[in-house]
């Protein structure tokens, strides 16, 4: 206060350097969100990639960014719904309907409640309803926090929470009608084959196994392409003798699952998935940089 007037000082712009930082720190929790948000580990890390290019190229336009977490969070909500409206997995309903609710208490009920529910859970909650919950009840952001995240005011956030959390303790009582996934039998083998030779560190047969344009992706590093380049990824793997790979499914899609022989039976490490062209390797992605995608990820192991 000088002579009686207020002095404020502007916020600084955020540079790239500074950026980077935030999103190394913050990208955990903007996939644990995501993942809430379109139901897929896998899928939410491709959102996560989404908003940050977004953001990166927003940059430069940017003049000042007073709070860059929450920058960063409006950019991967926003994407999370614009990757919901392609999928058209369903309608969005949305309310500005006031409800009563006192001063924003912390409910460690209703954290418990959301931080052990289903991703596919999440999923039979309106899409304003399910980010209301994710943030306050997962992430533990303010009602205010919320507001600036989703663009809807303060009424709106609390009708929303309070219909969330009532549809999300409904559906918790109602029994899983979700049927196990299945391998086919051209699958089984293809992936079979891999998990074979790699615990028998036999990575010579691995690499007959490359496509000639073999993509690779180190989620959240780095990504290589063609056979020749790919080739070099399994010589850090060839260096581990410890660790095995299991057959089974991340969020019912096939996966090979990770495990380190200090981990828990129910708690692998991380995971890898592969595509194919006939018997083939075309696409993998390695989750070992991404291990906080093990966090909400359903997964099931094969015997």
């Amino acid at each position: 206060m000088e002579d009686g007037i207020k002095v404020t000082t502007a916020p600084k712009p955020v540079e790239a350097e500074k950026l980077e930082r935030i999103v190394i720190g913050l990208r955990p929790k903007l996939h644990r969100y995501c993942a809430r948000m379109v139901g897929s580990v896998v899928e939410a890390e491709d959102v996560v990639q989404e908003a940050l290019t977004k953001a990166v190229e927003a940059l430069p336009r940017v003049r000042a960014i007073e709070n860059p977490e929450a920058w960063l969070f409006r950019i991967a909500h926003n994407a999370a719904l614009d990757f919901l409206r392609q999928r058209e997995r369903r309608k969005v309903f949305e309310t500005d309907e006031d409800v009563d609710m006192k001063a924003d208490p912390v409910d460690e009920v209703f954290q418990r409640q959301a931080a052990a529910a289903a991703l596919h859970t999440f999923m039979r909650l309106p899409v304003v309803q399910r980010s209301s919950v994710v943030l306050k009840d997962v992430l533990g952001y303010s009602l205010e926090e919320i507001g600036d995240v989703s663009g809807k005011s303060i009424p709106a956030v609390k009708a929303a929470l309070h219909s969330g959390r009532e549809q999300l303790r409904l559906v918790a009582l109602e029994p899983d009608d979700l049927t196990p996934p299945v391998l086919s039998e051209a699958e089984r083998d293809r992936l079979a084959a891999y998990v074979a030779h790699f615990n028998d560190r036999d990575f010579d047969a691995v690499r007959d196994m490359l496509a000639e344009d073999v993509q690779l992706e180190l989620v959240s590093k780095s990504h290589m392409r063609g056979r020749s380049e790919v080739e070099r990824y399994f010589g850090n793997y060839a260096s581990i003798h410890d660790w095995r790979l299991d057959l089974g499914f991340v969020d019912r899609r096939p996966a090979l699952i990770v495990r380190h022989p200090h981990d828990p039976p129910d708690k692998p490490d991380y995971f890898i998935l592969l595509q194919w062209v006939g018997r083939q390797i075309s696409r993998i992605r390695d989750f070992r940089h991404a291990r906080y995608a093990m966090e909400p990820a359903e997964v099931t192991a094969l015997d």
